[in-house]
């Protein structure tokens, strides 16, 4: 299993196992994840980490649906269907180990490539999830957000999408996030052209430009940054996602293909996660890898804007 740290100065700590049930402050930490999700349990899932060490926002790239399925002499829509039913079981173990929210990488803008019943077949799979989830977040209290171009999208699709989010708008146990035909150059062009469009309209002045604006103007307005960017099936790209959000976030690559990624493979990386100092350019991380802040940019908590 391999693995990449996104930052130099980013250092392993240390990495003997504790069990923390009996820790009051670990105590304290998962009844507050639980005040806000009902269904979380970090310390009965993973003793071992202290919760404020979960990250709160896990960002993963869902990779080898199609490689896992030829290599089993079927077709990769195969793959892709049983991908699927790992985004449930991926979403419920986060829910259920405290993480405030997941976005997955569904649908690339590139993906349009790919042979036309391939095509197909992702976007009426990605209708159904919708369609056929939504009691389940309604129950859960699971907020669905989905950020990329939705206007290029089938009907079907983008109707499924709007009528989830609004469904769910009022949730507030966590945050299931996708990411459909969608790309972090095309999120930075479109979020250039609205700026400048309000320069040109006298509304803002250049020097008003800085990085808290560009922030608001991203898909992700709202959302706090990932801490931990997961990618399946071994690979070492960020293949144009979330470039602006993860530009402090812990890389983790594992060669379990997206069919197959479990609940443990879920915290076997956020057990890696907890071992990494975090220090954003700084000395230390006293506030823990899922609080810390980069230096002169706001925290997670004053990100948070919806």
């Amino acid at each position: 299993m391999g693995r990449i740290a996104a930052k130099p100065e980013i250092e392993h700590g240390d990495a003997e196992q504790r069990d923390h049930r009996h820790d009051p402050s670990a105590q304290a930490a998962a009844d507050a994840m639980r005040a806000r999700c009902p269904k979380a349990d970090p310390l009965g899932l993973i003793p071992d980490v202290h919760p404020t060490r979960i990250p709160r926002h896990i960002a993963i790239i869902m990779d080898g649906n199609g490689r896992w399925a030829e290599s089993r002499g079927f077709p990769r829509v195969f793959g892709h269907r049983n991908g699927a039913g790992t985004v449930r079981d991926i979403t419920d173990e986060a829910l259920r180990l405290g993480v405030e929210q997941l976005t997955l990488y569904s649908f690339s803008s590139e993906n349009w490539k790919r042979p036309a019943k391939e095509v197909d077949a992702l976007m009426t799979l990605c209708a159904e999830y919708v369609e056929g989830n939504r009691d389940a977040f309604l129950r859960d209290g699971v907020r669905f957000r989905v950020i990329g171009r939705r206007s290029e999208l089938p009907e079907r699709v983008r109707e499924a999408i709007d009528g989830l989010e609004r469904a769910t708008a009022s949730c507030s146990s966590a945050t299931l996030c996708l990411a459909i035909n969608y790309g972090a150059r095309a999120e930075l062009v479109d979020a250039t052209r609205e700026i400048a469009r309000r320069v040109a309209a006298g509304e803002l002045k250049p020097d008003q430009i800085d990085e808290s604006l560009i922030d608001r103007s991203l898909y992700t307005s709202g959302m706090p940054d990932p801490d931990l960017l997961i990618r399946t099936a071994g690979e070492m790209r960020v293949s144009n996602y979330l470039l602006w959000q993860i530009s402090y976030a812990e890389l983790y690559s594992t060669s379990v293909c997206w069919p197959e990624f479990s609940g443990d493979d879920l915290r076997t990386a956020i057990r890696e996660f907890a071992r990494r100092r975090r220090r954003f350019g700084g000395l230390s991380d006293e506030l823990g890898p899922a609080q810390a802040s980069p230096g002169g940019v706001a925290s997670d908590s004053d990100r948070m804007r919806g």
